[in-house]
């Protein structure tokens, strides 16, 4: 399965060590599908993940071995050229374009913008619905 995860369940996985987001990475980590990445998703993960207000909750130190990991261990395909706008918040829709490029099975997002885009290719699911997925 070929999956590409939002930056905001990355993030939501780096800053706690509970919930669907940490289980989502810890199912990729135990190889249970294929994270697909781009040069765009690494560089929003890194520039949120580099805000002050997270050093609370990860140190800079495990920011970027979070996202070294995700460097190393995601197919990492070239970043899609856009197409006209899908959702509401033109921002997400290089996921959607990078979704659709790597041919993935599922986009994972907590963003309401995508997640309530109607009938979605491919289908967008919220970290809950991946893990029920993965778990059924």
């Amino acid at each position: 399965m070929r999956v590409v995860v939002d930056p905001n369940v990355v993030v939501s996985a780096a800053i706690s060590t509970v919930g669907p987001p940490r289980r989502i990475l810890a199912a990729w980590t135990e190889q249970r599908f294929e994270l697909v990445a781009s040069a765009t998703l690494l560089a929003e993960a890194n520039r949120v993940l580099g805000r002050a207000k997270f050093r609370r909750w990860i140190s800079t130190a495990v920011a970027r071995e979070l996202l070294d990991g995700l460097a190393d261990g995601a197919l990492i395909i070239e970043d899609p050229p856009l197409r006209p706008a899908i959702s509401r918040d033109p921002n997400d829709d290089y996921l959607i374009a990078l979704a659709r490029a790597a041919r993935a099975d599922y986009l994972i997002s907590g963003d309401p913008d995508l997640l309530e885009l109607p009938d979605p290719q491919p289908p967008i699911l919220s970290p809950r619905q991946f893990v029920d997925l993965l778990d059924a």
